[in-house]
């Protein structure tokens, strides 16, 4: 874009929540990259934690981690995911951490003895980072998320933010709106009025839509479109139908189809993009990759995070299963994930729930904390490891796989975890050391392990083999690491630490020997995060097709 000034897309939400801004988001985003733009993302979070690190993820979902460490909500996985990048701390903020921004550059005397205001002080400190995110990013189009729905006292201060940076350039900024459109089923009808409502009320914070997309579970007809124009004084080909559909990645193809990237560029004034037909067509080729129809693989997933209420919150481990898509559509299969509670290997029925495991064509053990459902977990992957299902163990799998070996298979039968109880005799996971510091202090906050740093991969190892390099950079989120005392041990036993740091001193990978199973491997990292559509992670491309041959084998 020559003599570029950068254009700002203000993405709000009306009816309920979770009605798909984020996905809405990432497809306006990706759509204006096929057009030669350079597009960055930003997600403002509501709440008033300074970022998503401490929150339970039964009731928010994953916590996603940033190369520079930062701990933020998984709709940035979504734009990474979306825009094949790498995103900043820049490009997220919370409630919290814009206060605790302003309240510090008022201590610092950075308002120079000012009275500091709500207003307008908190909606310019959200406008000095939006702008800041799209310089970090060279941003031709900067494109906000607000999360929550209009109507909520929470949103006001960054709804203000939108309209004060909208002032500022009035040529330069447009809004849309997400909203719902119901079907009740005892009516039948599609109806708009609660979302002329949410027009209503996104028009008293002085906001006004450019553009409306309407979920619903159907395309939305001509008539529902000509009744919203009217009602919200719009013009038709301002309204968007976007109904449910099989995969989020369709979005931005159902965009093209609505010429939505036409409008926007055409609102915003954008002159001389070119549309990159070779993007265009890999993301169309990995979309018709996704619906192949071939055979499926059955995967279980042993974690703890699923339980909200009636209902099983797969959210907490979002990241896991686009990565494990991914590789499955690279691999030419499809794929079916049944999510078991590890609390079902304890108790009298462990041993027939175990044999179920058998079933599976490959088990995965995510990250978590704390000590609930811990033996079961551990008794899934010894049932594993003796069955020769492929195993793959990620963060506390990992540890978790260690200690595994170290009671069955090294006879340390007390072997646990500092996390389970610091005061054991054989803590073959402890602490780390700048953490225990941390955890006395009582500082939780943005203080694990986090970001992303390199390791040095064992030549001839099962990971070596899988990245085909000595060096990767993958990002970390833990305060435990499997202690240096017992590696001799695990490795006289036939252990294999395959991956470590620069220095030596934190092992980052553990693998068995191809002659004592097939494939099992379990890393101390979350390569989930760095996983893309088009650039699938190598270990889950690697337990895919063990899987894929397991099957075979059957």
């Amino acid at each position: 874009m020559s003599n570029k000034k950068r254009k700002f897309i203000f993405v709000v939400g009306g009816v309920m929540s979770g009605v798909g801004k984020g996905v809405a988001a990432s497809s306006i985003a990706k759509i204006l990259q096929f057009n030669g733009l350079k597009t960055t993302a930003v997600k403002v979070d509501p709440y008033v934690n300074v970022d998503a690190g401490t929150m339970n993820p039964t009731e928010h979902g994953e916590v996603f981690v940033l190369d520079d460490g930062y701990e933020c909500d998984q709709d940035m996985g979504n734009y990474e995911r979306f825009l094949n990048t790498s995103l900043t701390k820049d490009s997220y903020m919370t409630t919290g951490s814009v206060y605790l921004k302003v309240i510090n550059k008022e201590r610092s005397l950075g308002y120079k003895g000012k009275c500091v205001d709500v207003v307008p002080h908190v909606p310019l400190g959200v406008i000095e980072q939006i702008e800041n995110a799209g310089k970090i990013e060279d941003a031709d189009v900067v494109i906000i998320e607000i999360g929550g729905t209009l109507g909520e006292y929470q949103n006001i201060l960054f709804l203000e933010a939108a309209r004060m940076l909208a002032n500022k350039y009035p040529k330069d900024v447009m809004n849309v709106l997400v909203s719902f459109l119901p079907i009740p089923h005892k009516i039948g009808e599609m109806k708009t009025k609660p979302t002329q409502y949410a027009v209503k009320t996104m028009g008293q914070t002085g906001l006004s839509p450019d553009l409306l997309i309407g979920r619903s579970e159907i395309p939305m007809d001509e008539k529902r479109k000509e009744k919203l124009a009217f009602s919200c004084s719009m013009k038709k080909e301002e309204i968007i139908s976007a109904p449910d559909i099989d995969s989020i990645y369709d979005v931005p193809e159902n965009f093209l189809k609505e010429n939505l990237d036409k409008i926007i560029i055409k609102k915003l004034n954008i002159k001389k993009t070119r549309k990159n037909n070779k993007e265009i067509k890999e993301w169309k080729d990995f979309v018709k990759s996704s619906k192949n129809g071939n055979k499926k693989i059955n995967i279980a997933v042993v974690g703890k995070y699923f339980d909200t209420g009636d209902f099983v919150l797969s959210d907490a481990y979002i990241s896991i299963i686009e990565a494990l898509k991914f590789s499955a559509y690279k691999n030419k299969v499809g794929i079916e994930l049944e999510w078991i509670n590890s609390r079902s290997f304890e108790g009298k029925s462990a041993p027939s729930e175990l044999k179920k495991l058998k079933n599976y064509d490959g088990v995965l053990i995510p990250g978590g904390f704390g000590k609930t459902g811990i033996e079961g977990k551990i008794k899934a992957i010894e049932f594993v490891r003796k069955n020769k299902i492929p195993y793959f163990g990620i963060c506390y799998g990992m540890q978790l796989a260690s200690i595994e070996y170290a009671r069955n298979i090294c006879k340390i039968k007390d072997a646990t975890s500092y996390e389970i109880n610091p005061k054991a005799k054989n803590k073959v996971i402890t602490i780390l050391p700048e953490q225990e510091k941390l955890l006395k202090q009582g500082d939780y906050g943005g203080s694990m392990r986090l970001g992303s740093y390199p390791a040095l991969l064992k030549k001839g190892t099962l990971a070596h083999k899988l990245y085909s390099k000595t060096e990767i950079l993958e990002r970390h989120r833990h305060r435990y690491e499997l202690s240096r005392e017992y590696t001799d041990i695990l490795e006289k036993n036939g252990f294999v630490i395959s991956g470590t740091s620069p220095d030596g001193k934190l092992p980052e990978i553990i693998e068995l020997k191809k002659k004592d199973h097939p494939f099992f491997i379990a890393v101390q990292f979350h390569p989930e995060m760095k996983a893309r559509p088009l650039d699938p992670h190598p270990i889950f491309n690697g337990f895919i097709k063990a899987a894929k041959n397991k099957q075979k084998a059957k």
